[in-house]
């Protein structure tokens, strides 16, 4: 099957419909049933492929096990221009590389006739063997089907390559490890590659066991090593380097509401000091992939005992296309945190009385709305650990179940302080403060946090609550103390809390709670995280409120899909702003009411409807309903990918297509107009990525439809009037 690079899509499109259609069902965005991850031998037994169709990685088995190739298959891209071990482990102080081999004559690229000149180093990890197997969960999912627009498979299909190395022979030279080094034999390192069907997407971790008679401590580890081929080569250096076209994402993740800053501080892009035919005099291209925690982890492992490292993904791109680029990182969270696809309509309610909360419920069940949320400020605690608490709870939560509403509350973690002797403590100063993100905020890994958590834990098994939405989780704060009973100083600090609250969503998954996080732990089990908004501009007046808003979800949902943002509508005052900024009395301000759910529900965006009630009057419940009823209709292409037409700027037409090209609704169109007036506009739709090649039904929100045929660029030409201040959806359809 001939690949073509999609970066030039439009060059190389053939006039010819049957060549039409045929590219869209080859491209992995549309159709990737195609590519299914397999392994290969090669080279006479000297080398294992694991490949899919659409990314390759290739390694050489002897005399030791080290990655050859690395190829999209797409572009024909080769990402690999030198040899490098397989990762690191710092072990009692001193420093071994897994795998690897060494004596390539120059850093450029890798020649097919030097391999096999590369020579074995004894003194790395050795290679003993490999295994192949099907993809396995990582954590326990249990399901919420109801919040579920389509079917999401769990665990990923794919195959897992799982690689033992044996220690090399002892080692001891007392000039350079001062007596630091011991008995390797017996300490046994698997590194495990995952590669997945459908996507240019591969996982990669390590686990060690200690298999000796003595204790040993992990100081440090490098997870992935990539002597990458340089995206940019400048002379003098630059400012800003352009980096590799890969996003490289992990586990160990924090402190960001967005995927490359919650990253940042374990992807590291370094200068490679062996790559000296580099064109930088001064030898600083970032060509040099490492991913490895920035402190620690400092873990010991008595005899028997195990550890794995985080995992890191990587995505390879084959566009620069930056709609191309945020779907394939949509469809690496659909694919490895399918939990974010749920995507319940939610209210926050401001009281947690029981008279508040049922008339939140009933309220909810009346329009639709899926669950409700004790929010911040309404008397719900979680850290109570009272019996008759839970009791009261349980029965604000059974009455929520027999309405078929989802019932939870807020806990505010980090960002705060508990005590001297809980906070995190700052290793300049010996004392809490000026260390911690939030400034001050307890230490996780103390009795404090050990409590906090068995009493979230306890509360929601007594009580069968549905929801958690965690303020300030964990930010990735070290500390200092010696004397917090959960870590034993600095080095270990950022490792064991990150452990200990990563464990906790873990639960959280498999017992079915949903978890709003404002904080990148999607890949822990986190389902949905701010859309990406500020505060205080819901104090601004409600004209204002509506253009932001849009401009919120249009930008928020290049890397996100609809269902893992969220975003806020206060019915009552929020932070200020006054009459002005509110919606209250709902009936009063009901035209500005609908445009904010015509926003949200029209983006498939959920957000915190904060206040005591949805609905005043009967007419303002009936708006609210149609709604509701309006996004249930149509939830499957809603919660679908998002193509960014026009971005909101308050003075013309603004606009988003969603697109599902295995839907019955292959595309929804959804249309503003900001101005006073109404307006007439011919709309350039790009409907490529609904998987339709050669016409495509169009059908308006009066069920008025008209045909259309596709052109050479994928596009259909609408004549469309949008009333002053309005809408209009249309829906796609074969």
């Amino acid at each position: 099957m001939t690949r073509i690079s999609y970066s030039f899509l439009i060059l190389f499109i053939s006039c010819s419909q049957y060549e039409h259609e045929d590219y869209q069902n080859d491209d992995w965005l549309i159709n990737g049933t195609g590519y299914k991850a397999e392994t290969k031998i090669i080279a006479g037994g000297k080398e294992l492929v694991l490949t899919n169709g659409l990314v390759q990685r290739q390694f050489r088995v002897a005399p030791n096990f080290a990655t050859v190739g690395l190829n999209n298959l797409v572009t024909g891209q080769n990402y690999l221009r030198a040899v490098r071990p397989e990762g690191r482990l710092t072990l009692n102080g001193i420093d071994y590389n897994i795998g690897g081999l060494f004596g390539q004559p120059i850093h450029n690229y890798l020649l097919e006739e030097w391999k096999d000149e590369l020579k074995n180093d004894r003194r790395t990890f050795q290679f003993v063997d490999y295994t192949i197997d099907e993809i396995k969960p990582r954590m326990a999912w249990k399901r919420r089907p109801e919040w579920l627009s389509s079917e999401a498979a769990w665990p990923p299909k794919g195959k897992e390559l799982s690689v033992t190395f044996t220690a090399p022979e002892f080692i001891s030279n007392p000039s350079i490890d001062q007596g630091r080094s011991l008995p390797l034999k017996g300490i046994d390192v698997t590194v495990h590659y995952e590669l997945y069907d459908g996507l240019p997407l591969m996982g990669k971790w390590i686990s060690v066991k200690n298999n000796t008679e003595n204790p040993i401590t992990i100081d440090k580890f490098v997870g992935e090593i990539l002597a990458v081929t340089e995206e940019e080569s400048s002379v003098e250096g630059e400012e800003r380097w352009e980096l590799p076209n890969i996003h490289i994402e992990t586990d160990f993740a924090f402190a960001a509401m967005g995927n490359r800053e919650a990253n940042k501080s374990v992807v590291h892009w370094k200068k490679d000091s062996l790559y000296t035919s580099q064109v930088n005099y001064l030898l600083e291209t970032p060509a040099l992939l490492e991913v490895h925690p920035s402190l620690g982890p400092a873990q010991t492992l008595d005899t028997g005992e195990s550890f794995e490292t985080f995992r890191t993904w990587e995505l390879f791109f084959a566009s620069y296309d930056k709609e191309r680029k945020g779907l394939s990182m949509r469809k690496m969270y659909r694919t490895l945190s399918p939990w974010a696809m749920e995507n319940p309509i939610l209210m926050h309610v401001r009281n947690a009385d029981p008279e508040s909360v049922k008339l939140a419920i009933d309220q909810c069940a009346e329009v639709g709305f899926e669950m409700v949320i004790m929010t911040f400020g309404s008397g719900f605690n979680m850290e109570r650990g009272d019996r008759e608490y839970y009791r009261k709870m349980k029965e604000l939560a059974d009455y929520a179940h027999s309405k078929g509403i989802a019932l939870g509350g807020y806990s505010l973690l980090a960002s705060r302080s508990v005590s001297g002797e809980t906070d995190i403590i700052n290793p300049e100063t010996g004392k809490p403060g000026r260390i911690a993100k939030y400034d001050n905020s307890p230490c996780l890994a103390t009795e404090w946090g050990s409590e906090y958590f068995r009493k979230i834990r306890e509360m929601y098994e007594a009580t069968g609550l549905d929801i958690i939405e965690h303020d300030g989780s964990y930010p990735g704060d070290i500390c200092g103390s010696h004397d917090h009973s959960g870590h034993r100083g600095l080095e270990d600090s950022q490792w064991n809390q990150y452990q200990i609250i990563s464990d906790f969503y873990d639960w959280c998954r498999e017992q079915g709670i949903y978890l709003n996080v404002p904080d990148w732990y999607f890949m822990n089990g986190s389902s949905k995280i701010a859309m990406g908004y500020r505060e205080v501009n819901w104090s601004l007046p409600r004209a204002h409120q509506e253009i932001i808003e849009r401009q919120n979800i249009y930008d928020g949902t290049w890397t996100k899909t609809p269902s893992m943002g969220w975003m806020f509508v206060p019915l009552t005052e929020y932070h200020g702003g006054g009459e002005a900024a509110t919606i209250e009395p709902l009936n009063e301000h009901l035209d500005h009411y609908s445009r904010r759910m015509a926003n949200l529900f029209g983006a498939g965006v959920q957000a915190c409807y904060r206040g005591p009630r949805l609905y005043d009057t009967e007419e303002t419940r009936e708006v609210v309903k149609s709604w509701v009823s309006f996004y249930k209709k149509h939830r499957e292409i809603l919660d679908s990918d998002i193509i960014h037409l026009r971005r909101p700027d308050g003075t013309d037409w603004d606009g988003i297509l969603h697109v599902n090209p295995d839907g019955e609704e292959r595309g929804l169109l959804m249309l503003y107009n900001p101005l006073d007036k109404p307006i007439s506009r011919t709309i350039s739709t790009p409907v490529y990525y609904t998987g339709l090649a050669e016409k495509v039904k169009v059908s308006d929100s009066q069920g008025n439809s008209t045909t259309h045929w596709v052109d050479r660029h994928y596009h259909i030409r609408l004549e469309v009037s949008l009333p002053a201040r309005g809408h209009e959806y249309f829906i796609l359809t074969e």
